[in-house]
């Protein structure tokens, strides 16, 4: 049997790719827990710098398999199953979800929790669990209200329809939408670049940018001040500073 959820780490990008393409990429508890291992590896190696998820065949990630849920005694032990969405949000690096194709519920959440999304025309995404009778637990409404506004994540976490790729874009849920067949070799151009700055400073903008969320202007600034004066600190940033006046490529070491 092929494995569910694999990763590929080649020049500095690290690539997980949702391999259950029978079952539109639904999460099990063993996927969560491949999630999990994967993203403690790439967190352990100074040789990523960026990560790309995708799906294979139709879907990126239609959440969780429904047909797992039964398993949980009681809804309690639900609540507190090793979360797949958790884990993603626990990724140090830069991330680029290149959504193939169905994002849907928890595939969804997941999308939302990356750094950068783009989308393949193909692509459908919604949080259709109302459908269901529950909503999302992976930080649905809140990811939604801060990338499309309250109006529109309403639309979707109510409805539980689908949002095709453009109209994603059109609300900024999703940053380009691409031809299917360019929408990998696009997203890894987006990592290579990633992976072609600074890594100190890229993990540090993106730990930045989900605190800007989380504080008012003032203390927003202040705090990206002092992630600056972290950064310029670094070896990376001398190292940028002395190739700019040599006029030259700069080599980043992570120090």
């Amino acid at each position: 049997m092929s494995t569910p959820l694999t990763l590929e780490i080649e020049n500095r990008i690290a690539t997980i790719t949702y391999n259950r393409p029978e079952k539109l990429n639904a999460m099990t508890p063993e996927m969560a827990q491949l999630m999990w291992d994967a993203v403690r590896r790439i967190n352990a190696s100074d040789e990523v710098r960026a990560v790309v998820l995708t799906g294979t065949g139709k879907a990126f990630c239609a959440g969780s398999d429904i047909s797992d849920l039964d398993r949980y005694a009681t809804a309690w032990d639900f609540r507190n199953r090793p979360e797949y969405c958790d884990a993603l949000r626990a990724l140090l690096k830069p991330s680029i979800a290149a959504i193939n194709g169905y994002a849907m519920g928890g595939g969804l959440e997941m999308a939302l929790s990356c750094d950068i999304r783009i989308a393949a025309q193909t692509a459908r995404l919604a949080a259709p669990e109302i459908k269901l009778g529950w909503i999302g637990g992976g930080g649905m409404t809140a990811l939604l209200a801060h990338s499309i506004g309250p109006s529109n994540a309403a639309m979707m976490v109510m409805t539980g329809d689908p949002v095709p790729a453009e109209k994603a874009l059109s609300w900024g849920l999703v940053s380009e939408v691409v031809p299917l067949d360019t929408l990998r070799p696009r997203a890894t151009e987006i990592a290579a670049t990633i992976a072609g700055r600074a890594p100190i400073a890229a993990e540090t903008a993106r730990v930045n940018l989900q605190a800007a969320y989380n504080m008012p202007l003032e203390k927003a600034v202040a705090y990206e001040r002092d992630l600056q004066a972290i950064c310029f600190a670094t070896e990376d940033a001398a190292e940028g500073r002395a190739a700019f006046a040599e006029k030259r490529a700069p080599l980043f070491n992570r120090r």
